[in-house]
């Protein structure tokens, strides 16, 4: 279809499921995409303007449009999983992970061994896993052989050769943990056994292990071996122990993939869970940059074929969090409560948590992509046009009228500039008026900025709700700055946010990372506010009871307040010492005024 106009290719395009290749001028492959409806999917991207400029720049690269029609929208979705890992488009979200897990490896032999391996070899070898960490590996593989002697050196021991005797017992054996195979001292029966019950342990069944050593413990303490008795119990306990940590659901779920997802403008990050007989055998969560505008639906469902595939699950089960379009063999569960409800809690738990670890990790290795990334999701979740670099925030403080001041705190990046803060004492408002006051005091910050060719903020938050919102639009727009700088207002009672002339406010999540900044800022100029307004008002305390005395003006309380810090010292002082500051006739007058009864 090159050189063919892309009118002409959205034309040619069927109403079928499939998948979806974008190419440039160079024929490079940009962009691998799914639709149940090719035609309808496709055209989207040339019929609205997108949020995104990734999608945008996507948009005007494409030349070429190729398609591949399938029977499903489960099929599309495993063709998109291979075309993306083989050709690895430039605009598709990252689902590589070059990591080489660790295995439990069961060699193919007589008298096997287990060991862990990062090479899956094709040998007839049984291999477990893999799992996340050797950690994990090493965890599980000291309790096996804590419970089961297995032999650990490489020898052949066929018959013929254990039969000629061929080999010596080692130390291993003398310490209690083999029982000597290579000399005929275990047999291939018994030997096997244990394997059997080792490859239920690794599935996480340890119900087959725990009733068997409790029926050898029974034999052995019927026939008064209870020292041999006690070694068992000792093992059953080791089994029991190990299985009470891993257990936190309801052992009837067995056989379980676990999925959810935590999201924000730029990554992804999806947690898996494995279960099984109730216990959780393998959580891993992986991260995922978006390219374009992915919906959490596309992502998980990549994630979850990708993700199987990698740890080679065969569960025929799947919790998630909302409905998916996978194959149909698969039964998909979107639990509602119970315990169902709460294993897919935990693996959201966990997701958040790797997010926050990430963040965590970016804000000291990365501190500028840890504030551009917040910058983003306040654009986005503000409707803002320009990310809010520079935030101001104002908030009124008086009682019944009195001592009325303002407050005005600046963020930039997110953080408080301490050196931008201002303090307004309210000057035109007479009486308890919070709308006036908001009014003359936004209408005095941005006229000096203006007048000064000052920057002005992206974002003014103010503290209140409709009303104070109302009246600092009124200054706005006599300043004529409406649509220059965007405005909200933050309530008190539900946190919501307003927005100019919406009646309906905006409820941001609690844990929104916007809401914190915003309610920063909003707390910070209160706190600011409120200290400016107890000094007022406790300094005009101070100074009405002192320049109530005859012949005592501010200039004189201010001398005394120096010397004596507080009112009660000077009601406290001496003529002699009152005498030392303001002279013996206003001492006197002082002095009698506190001590006339």
């Amino acid at each position: 279809m090159s050189g063919i106009p892309l009118n002409i290719q959205l034309s040619a395009l069927p109403s079928s499921p499939g998948v979806y290749q974008f190419y440039d001028a160079n024929g490079g492959i940009l962009y691998v995409g799914k639709a149940k409806n090719l035609k309808k999917r496709v055209s989207s991207y040339f019929n609205k303007n997108h949020e995104y400029g990734k999608t945008r720049v996507l948009v005007k690269k494409i030349k070429e449009i190729r398609h591949i029609v399938v029977p499903t929208e489960s099929d599309a979705l495993l063709l998109e999983n291979n075309l993306i890992k083989e050709l690895r488009p430039r605009y598709n979200v990252l689902l590589k992970d070059d990591k080489s897990y660790p295995w439990l490896c069961l060699k193919n032999e007589r008298f096997p061994r287990l060991f862990p391996t990062r090479r899956v070899i094709k040998d007839g070898s049984e291999y477990y896993g893999p799992y996340t960490s050797m950690k994990t590996v090493r965890t599980l593989l000291d309790l096996i052989k804590s419970v089961y002697p297995l032999r650990t050196c490489n020898y052949d021991l066929s018959a013929e050769k254990i039969n000629a005797g061929k080999y010596k017992v080692c130390l291993e054996y003398h310490l209690g943990n083999c029982k000597g195979p290579c000399e005929g001292y275990q047999s291939i029966v018994e030997y096997d056994r244990q394997i059997d019950d080792i490859r239920e342990i690794v599935k996480g069944n340890f119900k087959s292990s725990i009733t068997y050593f409790k029926g050898q413990m029974k034999a052995l303490a019927a026939e008064m071996k209870f020292e041999e008795a006690q070694v068992i119990k000792d093992k059953i306990d080791v089994l029991e122990n190990y299985q009470v940590k891993s257990t936190i659901v309801n052992p009837k779920i067995s056989n379980v993939d676990v999925f959810s997802i935590i999201s924000d403008n730029a990554f992804a990050y999806v947690n898996f869970l494995q279960l099984s007989h109730g216990s959780i055998i393998r959580s891993h969560t992986m991260e995922i940059k978006k390219k374009l505008e992915e919906k959490d639906e596309e992502l998980l469902e990549l994630a979850i074929v990708e993700i199987r595939e990698r740890f080679q699950s065969n569960s025929k089960e799947l919790y998630v969090p909302f409905k998916v379009a996978l194959t149909p063999d698969l039964k998909i569960t979107v639990p509602k409560l119970g315990d169902k409800k709460r294993i897919l809690d935990l693996s959201e738990r966990n997701a958040k948590f790797f997010r926050q670890e990430r963040f965590n990790q970016i804000k000291i290795i990365d501190p500028d992509r840890h504030t551009n990334r917040i910058m983003a999701q306040m654009k986005k979740d503000l409707h803002l046009s320009v990310e809010p670099r520079h935030i101001e925030c104002f908030d009124n403080s008086n009682i019944q009228g009195s001592n009325p001041v303002a407050a005005c705190v600046v963020f930039k990046d997110g953080k408080p500039s301490k050196k931008d803060y201002r303090h307004y004492n309210i000057k035109t408002v007479v009486g308890p008026d919070d709308f006036a006051s908001m009014e003359e005091v936004v209408f005095r910050r941005y006229k000096r900025l203006l007048e000064e060719m000052e920057p002005l903020p992206q974002l003014i938050v103010i503290d209140g709700g409709k009303g104070q919102l109302s009246s600092a639009l009124k200054s706005i727009d006599a300043l004529g700055l409406r649509g220059k700088i965007a405005i909200v207002g933050i309530a008190k009672r539900l946190e919501e946010i307003y927005f100019p002339e919406d009646p309906v406010p905006l409820y941001l999540d609690k844990k929104s990372e916007s809401l914190k900044i915003i309610q920063n800022a909003r707390n910070e100029a209160h706190r600011f506010g409120i200290t400016l307004h107890r000094n007022k008002r406790s300094k005009g305390a101070i100074n009405s009871e002192l320049i109530g005395i005859e012949g005592v003006g501010e200039k004189t309380a201010q001398q005394l307040l120096k010397q004596f810090k507080s009112v009660k010292r000077i009601k406290e002082a001496s003529k002699e010492s009152l005498a030392e500051i303001v002279g013996a006739s206003k001492a006197n007058k002082i002095y009698e005024s506190f001590h006339t009864t």
